[in-house]
């Protein structure tokens, strides 16, 4: 097993799919599909690896305004991945959660992901956090929401709101900060993803497209997380 003991939380932006496919002359259905092998082999060498927690950007709330076919096709893949190649993602001790706006979804999918939470629930070896209809600013608008119905009810006073209690508030609310945030693809930016979480996250941004994203990038790239200094902002 590799040391990544100061690595315990890695998110990831899973970029490129469709940029992949499409340089292969392939449908954008195509690159989806071998970005969802990928997932597999990335959660195995993220296990293996001893980092506790991966939290991976499947589709954002944004993502709903793409064309109606690629959606439908994203859709149709992402139940096909809930019934069967998570399986062997549960039979490894993985604990498996979502976080998003799961009323957006179909009824299937979310009674799917559901049973999967519930069925995943006491496992302990590595927590798997997939960002499903998910979009951080509507996240913790939520958030500034639901501790202002607090407020109003008299449940809470106003100046007893503190980061503290306002993470608390976002769908991450049971799981630590991210230590680092890779984003392959290409790409250099956040895109509406854990803007909170990531206040003092290290960033790490691959030209490799998701699909071809393997275990021997992931292992370096955690060698060079490894040798940074973080300070928290403290100097």
């Amino acid at each position: 097993m590799t040391d990544t003991t100061k690595l315990r939380h890695l998110a990831v932006i899973m970029d490129g799919n469709r940029r992949w496919a499409k340089a292969r002359g392939l449908p954008a259905a195509a690159g989806h599909k071998k970005g969802a092998e990928t997932v597999q082999k990335i959660v195995r060498a993220a296990a293996d690896a001893g980092i506790s927690y991966l939290t991976l950007y499947a589709f954002s709330t944004e993502n709903w305004q793409r064309e109606k076919t690629e959606v439908d096709a994203l859709m149709d893949l992402l139940r096909q991945y809930l019934k069967s190649e998570l399986k062997e993602i549960q039979e490894n001790g993985v604990r498996i959660m979502f976080i998003g706006e799961r009323a957006m979804l179909a009824s299937d999918i979310i009674a799917q992901i559901n049973k999967i939470e519930k069925e995943t629930a006491a496992n302990d070896k590595m927590t798997l956090c997939i960002a499903l209809s998910y979009g951080s600013r509507q996240e913790m608008v939520a958030a500034a929401q639901k501790l202002a119905s607090m407020a109003q009810k008299g449940d809470i006073r106003p100046d007893e709101i503190d980061a503290g209690m306002f993470s608390d508030m976002l769908y991450t609310k049971n799981i630590p900060d991210p230590d680092l945030l890779i984003r392959t693809g290409g790409e250099r930016r956040i895109s509406n993803y854990l803007l909170w979480q990531i206040a003092y996250t290290e960033l790490y941004f691959s030209a490799t497209p998701w699909p071809d994203f393997d275990k021997e990038e992931l292992m370096r790239i955690i060698a060079e997380f490894n040798s940074r200094e973080r300070r928290y902002g403290k100097n």
